[in-house]
């Protein structure tokens, strides 16, 4: 993947074809003594608590922002939970009333942010 010299390129050529591999996975070239520790390290598939199967190098990735049971945060109640189950509990939470101390009626919480500029 560099330029190489026309007057090295046939033994670079050798050195290559003897030293290096490419990857069938990620196309990568690695040298032949660590392909075994490349593919234990990126391509080896785990299970993740999701009890999905991915490659250990997407792993992180998908914690981060693919996993249904990663930790999400309600928006009204800074209560931690897993991601599949937060949408049920924010329409839940964001349904509850609270008194304005303005109006002193009862207003949702999902309104809360809007409800100073209709409070009278």
């Amino acid at each position: 993947k560099k330029d190489v010299p026309l007057a090295n390129f046939i033994v670079h050529e050798i050195h290559c074809s003897r030293n290096i591999e490419v990857c069938r996975y990620c196309s990568e070239s690695i040298p032949k003594s660590e392909m075994k520790n490349h593919m234990e390290t990126e391509h080896t598939q785990v299970t993740c608590k999701c009890q999905m199967k991915i490659e250990k190098r997407l792993l992180d990735d998908h914690e981060a922002s693919g996993c249904l049971l990663r930790p999400a945060v309600c928006r009204y109640c800074d209560i931690q939970l897993t991601f599949n189950k937060l949408q049920d509990h924010e329409v839940y939470c964001g349904a509850r009333t609270e008194t304005c101390g303005g109006c002193v009626r009862n207003i949702m919480v999902k309104d809360l942010k809007e409800h100073p500029q209709i409070c009278g």
